[in-house]
Formats: C-alpha cells, sequence, structure tokens
C-alpha cells in the first residue's frame, strides 16, 4: 500500500524520493503511530515534504489516496481492530461527548452497536436509519442526521453532533500557484541568499572556542565572531501608475517582504519604461529625480538589479527618443536598459501580467529581449526562478 501511496504523490506532482519512503517506513518499523490515520497524515506529511509550500499538494494528493479508505462503502469495515477502535474514540473524547454517549447506554453501547452493523452490512447503503453510510437519521455515516453518532467519509461537519469526526483535515494555501501574499513572497525571495560575517563580533563561535580552550589545557577562552548576515544587495525598481495600478497591492506586498528580508535594499520608481531619471517619492517625483547615469556608478555591479512592471505601452515608448508619454526623452528607453544590463551582471524583470498574455504584447516582447528572456512572472513560483537567476 505504502509502493502505491509513494507513486501516487508522485504522479501528484510532489517532489518525493525513495529516500523520503525508507524515513517514512523506519518510523512505521518503530511504531511511532499506529492504526490511527490522523496521526499517519502527520508523520507522511514530516517524512514526505520538506518545503512547506507543498502542502497544500500534500492534502490534496493523500485525501485522494484515501478517500476509499476513509469512505465508509469502500474500506473493509469488518477488519477494524476493536483496540484501535476504542483508542481513536477515547483520545479525543471531552467531558460534553461523554454525556451525548450516555443517551445510547455510553461507549460501550455505542462501539456493540457499530461492530454489529459492521458485521451485518455487507455493501454501500445510503439513506436509511440503521446501516453505516449517508443520508439517513443512523448513528454511523454521514449527511444524514442523528443526534449523537460516528461520523465516517464526511469532510464537513454537519449538525455538529457527531461524537468522532474521523477525517478532519487542514488545508494550507502554500502551493507556487496560488495567489501570492507577504509570507509567501518571503519564502520565495529567501532563496536569494549569501551570507557572510560583518559588523561587531557578538556572536559565540563554538568551533573556535572548544579549539583554543583545549589548546590551552582547558583554560576557558572564548572566542567571538560578526553575525552572519544575508549580504545579498538588491536594487529595487518599481512601475507605478497607468497600467499598474491594478497590481498595487501585489507590488505592496513584494516591498513588504524585500523590505524584511534583504539588509541592502535600495529601491525607485519609474512610470512605463526607464529613461534618464527614476524618483523615489510620489509626491516629488517631478522635482526630485535621481539621474539612472549616476545610479549606475553609485552602486557596484555586484547587486541584483529587479524590476516590477506589466511591460504593457505603446512600443515607441520604448525604441524611439521622445517617446515617453511624460516628458521628452533625448534617448530611447531601450538605450537605457541596455546600459543598466550591460553594467549590472544579475538583473530580472517580474511581470504581474499572467505568462499567458505576453504573447499577445508587442512591447513585452521588447522588454523580454532587452532583459535577455529574464523576465518571470510575479507569482511564486516566478520570484523562485527569479531568484534563482539572480544568483547564478
Amino acid at each position: 500500500m505504502l509502493i502505491r501511496f509513494f507513486t501516487h504523490l508522485k504522479d501528484s506532482g510532489l517532489p518525493v524520493s525513495v529516500t523520503e519512503l525508507f524515513a517514512l517506513l523506519e518510523c512505521l518499523d518503530e511504531n511511532i503511530v499506529f492504526g490511527n490515520v490522523d496521526d499517519f497524515y502527520h508523520l507522511a506529511r514530516l517524512c514526505m515534504v520538506k518545503d512547506e509550500k507543498h502542502f497544500d499538494r500534500f492534502d490534496r494528493a493523500f485525501s485522494s489516496y484515501f478517500k476509499d479508505i476513509e469512505a465508509a462503502g469502500d474500506i473493509l469495515l469488518h477488519k477494524l481492530p476493536e483496540e484501535w477502535l476504542r483508542r481513536r474514540f477515547e483520545a479525543s473524547l471531552s467531558e460534553e461527548d461523554k454525556a451525548r454517549l450516555e443517551s445510547l447506554g455510553g461507549l460501550e453501547k455505542l462501539l456493540e452497536e457499530f461492530r454489529k452493523r459492521l458485521e451485518e452490512q455487507g455493501k454501500r447503503h445510503e439513506g436509511g436509519s440503521k446501516w453505516i453510510g449517508t443520508g439517513g437519521t443512523s448513528p454511523f455515516g454521514a449527511y444524514g442526521y442523528n443526534p449523537e453518532g460516528i461520523r465516517i467519509g464526511r469532510p464537513e461537519g454537519g449538525s455538529g453532533k457527531a461524537v468522532k469526526v474521523w477525517d478532519r483535515r487542514e488545508y494550507r494555501d502554500l502551493d507556487d500557484s496560488v495567489e501570492i501574499g507577504t509570507r509567501n513572497i518571503k519564502l520565495a525571495l529567501r532563496k536569494l541568499r549569501k551570507f557572510a560575517r560583518t559588523g561587531a563580533e557578538e556572536e559565540l563561535d563554538m568551533n573556535e572556542t572548544i579549539s583554543s580552550t583545549a589548546k590551552k589545557a582547558g583554560l576557558l577562552d572564548i572566542k567571538m565572531v560578526p553575525e552572519r548576515h544575508n549580504a545579498v544587495k538588491v536594487l529595487l525598481f518599481f512601475d507605478v501608475g497607468g497600467s499598474m495600478d491594478p497590481h498595487v497591492k501585489v507590488c505592496e506586498e513584494l516591498f513588504s517582504a524585500a523590505r524584511s528580508e534583504f539588509k541592502h535594499l535600495e529601491y525607485y520608481y519609474f512610470h512605463n519604461f526607464l529613461y534618464e531619471s527614476v524618483w523615489t517619492r510620489g509626491r516629488r517625483r517631478h522635482a526630485e529625480t535621481e539621474s539612472t547615469f549616476e545610479l549606475i556608478h553609485r552602486y557596484p555591479a555586484d547587486y541584483k538589479v529587479i524590476f516590477v512592471g506589466d511591460a504593457t505601452m505603446a512600443p515607441y515608448e520604448i525604441t524611439h527618443a521622445g517617446g515617453s508619454i511624460e516628458h521628452y526623452n533625448e534617448e530611447p528607453g531601450a538605450v537605457w536598459m541596455q546600459r543598466v544590463s550591460a553594467y549590472f551582471e544579475h538583473l530580472v524583470w517580474l511581470n504581474p501580467t499572467p505568462r499567458d498574455y505576453w504573447e499577445h504584447s508587442y512591447s513585452i516582447g521588447l522588454v523580454r529581449e532587452l532583459v535577455t528572456n529574464r523576465m518571470m512572472p510575479l507569482t511564486i513560483k516566478g520570484l523562485e526562478e527569479a531568484m534563482a537567476s539572480l544568483l547564478r
């Protein structure tokens, strides 16, 4: 069964290997969990999932694989051991639950009736008041009504009076296809890390302390080192206004996440495309601008440059002098992008427009060519691709 479960996870797109499978098998051999579906779920997720972005995908794969086991009509109910049933119920019965059981004569009575139904029932059943199934008023099953009972094969609650819920699941939206959010962005940005020890010596160097103390015949000699920080330096350019207005929220989330993840972060704004100047304060953008030429000479070439924009504009805004819709640019925007790309080796462009639309926009094609095809969608997966590109 575990081999089929393993292959089902791979077919569902989870990056699992035989190493994770062997780890799960070893845990089961040690009886870390036994006879408990929820415990097995948490153990399997612990062993099989190495990145929390795959939690939701694992949950869906687990649910689809074990649906035939959790659905009452499809499992071998007559093989459920009594001890498993007892442990499963007693583990989470509250005082209120115990009081409810009294109406059926207590837990012993409920389990006795459940065992009888298992022995007598030979097929799936829907409706009615006796058999284990769906609908009806039996105390065993799902999608029906009984004031007290055992719910089987139903992911959500009904009237809220089941004595025990067997198949409650927790799903988490951490897959790389979900809507982007600040927390998810932070997880993706953490791929762009290069640690270095700089600043004051304020962190204990355990290995050097042990070595130095041993050389001094046990006389304690404490060695300190600077704390490790992410040494990556980032230049972040945001397109603002016009067609970018619908993307304000996601840009704010990216900006917030970047400021918390990168110690060395500089940011600037532009409209539609890069020209001879950028700005840092929108209200003063006409009076207080920064020269793009000076930026190229101000920041070292090891800065990682990230442009954020939909790259949607009239093509002449990129290719022609005077193409800017706000001012007269003496040189085409393409020339300025070529200068920046030539100086900063590590550069990417994040586009909030879905990738499916890129082929239908001439201006997006021009920008992709100028950044040597280093344009990625502003999604979790796109961010991860961008961070990997910046580290090459």
